[in-house]
């Protein structure tokens, strides 16, 4: 109870967002507030989820949490609140089939509310403010830093009045002391205590402008901060082909006028000291300044560009570094820039101290006067050799993420005393050789596609649901592709289908996937995961495919159920184009032809890899295979497909045929005296078909 007293204490301050990301539509906000105190007597945290023989146990607790419900719902006086509790507990029954996922989803709701307690507030107070609104934001402390300069020099022309004043007044008390009541004497007492009262307003009002304008800094600075957190995930996500913005112009300018805002009133503070003697409450606005000030001035290290994500080590690599406030650096001394190698968890604490030997690892801070910019340029950087951790289990050193610390010591102008700044990259996955590329990229789309925002670095969830899986696959295939057609609702079935391992029916949107269904475990009967699988389909489709793919004429990702099931009424000669099931990057044909009975069937035809497209390009194979007429649904392919045929496969076939005439195929796949490798292989492929009625069956 006492956690969900300290969560509910700052619901006012989330985002939508984080409300709807902490307590999902399968277990509702109400259900925490109502059972708080039983919710937090169960110790969730020992279940092993993997352990099936633990689902009895976890069935009981969601039977005890029904009861609460129906309970909780009987006594509840008001009716609305007593019928959305009776509908929520229905809703929950879903977990009836799968219970260790209620355990889960209990689990990292109290994980997530436990890291969000020990965060600043300003890190969840408010949404990302749209990029104008910082403009108003700024207009208005300026404007308010204004009022405070024009209420001192009201200050100082009051004082300036009343001084003189009161020496006028002197020599006028002393001649007509013996007459209290003369009128001169009168009218200028007058004078003084009207003086004396307007001066004494304007400084309470000074003292109160300067507290408001401090409170505002301190809101318009956490909206700063929160925007370039969020650039900072926006660039994260971008690596999984979501837009990115990456102009820093604006957070540069809001950057510097707040730095001037800060300076503005450090200066209002000092002088308010000076006119008002030290007390107590200006320390404490003084003591606040310094703090924002000196949040501000190591919040302003951006990494620009970032390095890849995966380094090879003994390669060159480049990264660039900006610092937002470059142009208010003190002048003289350069300013060096030194980067380092950490763990993951070196970077949760900035920790110091390299865990690799990096070489080229210091640049100079240099302003650019065109740009207004201020960057470091890291330009042949190289890891010469890493420390590995030790692993755990099944884990394998392409899981090991790492990152790049850029530390600076930095002297802003007006400023005594210089600042550490430090900036971490994005995770990066350090390999040793080319073949561990494939397996450390998936652990970078996982880092990517499923961290949440103000995460501990680089912690990610062992489970997603597929809903989220689809937004990522779809997002980075039209990214690499460099396509606006993505993955439609056949394709992501058909995925599904390929990772779960079993045919699936109805909304699946919420079936969770793990890490290891992505890229641990091999797909059934083969020897390769599903992130290897599908990232060879990208490969083939970016070099190869990717005309076809814009265009609509490559199905792609289908099921062998659901390709029976379009194909079986079509006339002999139909197609489609589905990418291979059993080769990594590989495009096959699927097509309606006859069976040996005299019926027909549907047949795959070898899939086509890269190296076979370089020699001959889709286009040309599709025309030069006799057996396939119209493509799926129901068009002449000879129309779909004229404009990429070229001729040079027809001849290259053509001329295998010559050499070859008078050569018998008895057996698929003779080896012919007279082919080269590429003609044999268009014999095997295409030639054979029409000419032997016959084809091998082959699981393609």
């Amino acid at each position: 109870m006492a956690l969900w007293m300290q969560i509910s204490q700052q619901l006012p301050h989330l985002t939508n967002q984080t409300l709807n990301e902490l307590y999902p539509d399968t277990f509702p906000i109400d259900v925490r507030h109502y059972l708080a105190n039983w919710i937090e007597e169960q110790r969730w945290e020992d279940f092993d989820l993997d352990n099936a023989e633990q689902e009895p146990l976890a069935r009981r607790l969601l039977d005890q949490m029904l009861e609460l419900l129906h309970e909780v719902a009987f006594h509840n006086p008001n009716v609305v609140e007593r019928v959305k509790l009776q509908h929520i507990s229905r809703n929950m029954s879903v977990f009836q089939t799968q219970p260790m996922q209620l355990v889960r989803t209990v689990r990292d709701i109290l994980r997530k509310e436990r890291h969000l307690l020990g965060q600043p507030v300003s890190q969840y107070i408010s949404q990302d403010p749209p990029r104008e609104a910082s403009n108003h934001d700024v207009d208005a402390l300026v404007l308010k830093v204004l009022d405070i300069q024009t209420c001192r020099q009201q200050i100082h022309q009051l004082q300036e009045e009343l001084n003189w004043e009161k020496q006028e007044a002197e020599p006028m008390q002393g001649q007509n002391e013996l007459d209290a009541t003369h009128p001169d004497q009168v009218t200028k007492q007058n004078r003084i205590t009207q003086l004396d009262y307007n001066y004494q307003v304007c400084a309470k009002k000074r003292v109160q402008l300067l507290q408001e304008a401090v409170c505002s800094l301190e809101q318009c600075q956490t909206r700063l901060i929160q925007r370039i957190k969020s650039w900072r995930w926006e660039q994260l996500r971008s690596t999984i082909g979501l837009a990115f913005d990456d102009n820093l112009v604006p957070l540069q300018t809001w950057c510097e006028q707040l730095l001037g805002v800060n300076s503005n009133l450090r200066q209002e503070v000092m002088l308010v000291k000076r006119d008002h003697g030290s007390a107590e409450h200006f320390h404490q606005l003084e003591e606040n300044l310094n703090r924002l000030l000196q949040t501000l001035i190591q919040s302003s290290l951006v990494v620009e560009k970032q390095p890849p994500q995966v380094i090879k080590t003994q390669s060159k690599f480049s990264s660039s570094v900006r610092y937002l406030l470059g142009e208010k650096m003190a002048p003289g001394k350069p300013v060096v820039l030194k980067a380092q190698i950490i763990t993951e968890s070196q970077a949760r604490n900035l920790g110091q101290g390299n865990v690799g030997e990096l070489i080229n690892s210091t640049a100079i801070l240099e302003h650019n006067t065109a740009s207004k910019s201020t960057c470091a340029t890291f330009r042949n950087m190289s890891i010469r050799k890493i420390k590995r951790a030790d692993r755990k289990g099944s884990e394998s050193v392409t899981e090991e993420k790492f990152a790049l610390l850029f530390t600076a010591e930095i002297t802003i102008t007006g400023c005594e005393s210089p600042y550490i700044v430090q900036m971490i990259s994005l995770p990066v996955v350090v390999i040793v050789h080319g073949s561990q590329e494939n397996n450390a990229m998936a652990t970078i789309i996982w880092d990517c596609a499923f961290s949440e925002p103000n995460r501990i670095p680089f912690v990610v969830p062992e489970r997603v649901p597929w809903s989220q899986m689809c937004e990522a696959l779809s997002s980075k295939f039209m990214s690499e592709v460099q396509t606006s057609r993505g993955l439609n609702g056949y394709n992501l079935h058909c995925l599904a289908q390929k990772i779960f391992d079993k045919d699936i029916s109805g909304d699946f949107n919420n079936m969770p996937v793990s890490w290891a269904q992505f890229n641990k475990e091999v797909l059934p009967g083969r020897n390769f995961t599903f992130w290897q699988w599908f990232e060879g389909v990208i490969d083939l489709t970016k070099k190869c495919l990717k005309a076809y793919w814009s265009e609509g004429l490559i199905f792609g990702f289908i099921g062998k159920q659901h390709l029976h099931v379009i194909l079986q009424n079509k006339p002999s000669g139909t197609f489609l184009l589905r990418f291979s099931d059993s080769e990594i990057g590989g495009i096959t044909i699927a097509y309606v032809g006859p069976s040996e009975s005299g019926g027909r069937k549907i047949q795959n035809i070898q899939p086509f890899t890269k190296k076979d497209l370089d020699s001959a390009g889709l286009g040309d194979r599709i025309r030069d295979i006799s057996c396939i007429s119209h493509v799926y649904p129901d068009l002449p392919k000879d129309e779909v497909f004229k404009k990429f045929y070229t001729g040079k496969y027809t001849s290259l076939v053509e001329q295998g045929i010559k050499t070859c005439l008078g050569s018998t195929c008895s057996t698929f796949g003779l080896s012919c005296p007279g082919f080269d490798n590429f003609q044999l292989q268009s014999c095997m492929r295409f030639i054979y078909y029409p000419v032997c009625g016959s084809i091998a069956e082959l699981d393609f």
